[in-house]
């Protein structure tokens, strides 16, 4: 069985981040996502998915996602119900990011680079080793594995 998502679109707000009362952070966020067609209109549609990150990867996404805001995701998708208030049952559907790509750099940083974030990573970035590309790498025939 598989469950894995992959979504790119862009935030409709800033994330929230709120602490479970053992103190896990959880950040919530909105992102819009083009369908590949227009409607009769000629007009682009979206859909807003809800995304859910925990820990690190939430703290990470409140500290630097902002509405607006170019952004890939992955994770799975997650369908939840409870009783609200009325004692009716209420099932939520959104997506549990367990990676988070930055694919454009904020306006005042004034570089374009993308960064990752995932629930393994430490420090939540990810350092590209192909940052650089283009330039000589300097690595002998002895340590290439063909």
């Amino acid at each position: 069985m598989l469950n894995r998502v992959i979504l790119i679109g862009r935030l409709t707000k800033d994330p929230e981040l709120r602490y479970t009362p053992n103190g896990t952070a959880v950040a919530q966020f909105t992102l819009a996502v083009d369908r590949p067609f227009a409607n009769q209109g000629g007009e682009r549609e979206a859909d807003f998915i809800p995304i859910v990150t925990w820990r690190q990867l939430a703290e990470s996404c409140a500290n630097y996602l902002r509405k607006g805001r170019l952004t890939a995701i992955e994770g799975r998708v997650q369908v939840r119900n409870y009783e609200n208030n009325e004692g009716k049952r209420v099932y939520v559907t959104e997506i549990v990011a367990d990676n988070v790509r930055f694919l454009e750099s904020s306006k005042r940083e004034g570089r374009n680079e993308t960064t990752s974030i995932n629930s393994n990573s430490q420090a939540g970035r990810n350092h590209d080793p192909f940052y650089d590309d283009g330039k000589p790498i300097d690595i002998s025939d002895d340590d290439l594995p063909f």
